[in-house]
């Protein structure tokens, strides 16, 4: 027995199945290279400052190198800022912050290096025989969450201390390691 089939038949309609398959890709490709795709989730280390002062920020981690402080991010009023982009690579991450227009700030009993101008530093040890401050920070415990954002207020300002939403990032409330449960503002 012979079978037969018209192969111009199945070349055609192999094509147009391609055709609209490759049209899809390309439109795919075209929103997102726009920005209408929706966009992958970032994962980060955020401050924001929700006093009525400009603040100036210094943060300490643990990496795979050991200890790290790095400083100074200024945040205005009322404004967010990313200290650290990508994963986080700790769980427990340390904050130092001033109030450049009312003075005061946000510290603690964790210790480590920093300077008045903008730094880069590794380790925690011998910080004065380095040439270095010696610097009060507070502990932030993220949880081993992939993104965190850190919320500076007045003493007098509330800032949530739980996520908004479970797609949102946890929000941690600036205060001094072992403070107390409500947000502090900074010591003055």
């Amino acid at each position: 027995m012979l079978m037969c089939f018209d192969s111009r038949n199945e070349h055609r309609a192999r094509r147009g199945r391609t055709g609209r398959a490759g049209r899809a890709a390309a439109l795919l490709l075209i929103l997102a290279a726009i920005g209408l795709w929706p966009a992958a989730a970032h994962a980060d280390f955020r401050l924001c400052n929700n006093t009525g002062s400009r603040v100036g920020v210094s943060i300490g981690y643990k990496d795979g190198d050991g200890w790290m402080t790095e400083g100074w991010w200024n945040l205005s009023s009322r404004s967010c800022d990313t200290i650290l982009r990508g994963a986080l690579v700790a769980r427990f991450y340390y904050i130092y912050a001033v109030d450049y227009d009312r003075g005061g700030e946000w510290s603690g009993n964790a210790y480590m290096c920093t300077r008045d101008k903008e730094f880069s530093i590794r380790g925690l040890e011998d910080c004065l025989a380095r040439g270095y401050e010696r610097t009060g920070f507070f502990e932030v415990d993220t949880g081993e969450q992939s993104s965190w954002t850190v919320q500076l207020t007045d003493s007098a300002e509330q800032a949530p201390a739980t996520p908004l939403s479970p797609q949102a990032p946890p929000d941690s409330a600036a205060r001094p390691r072992g403070g107390p449960a409500q947000p502090a503002g900074p010591a003055r």
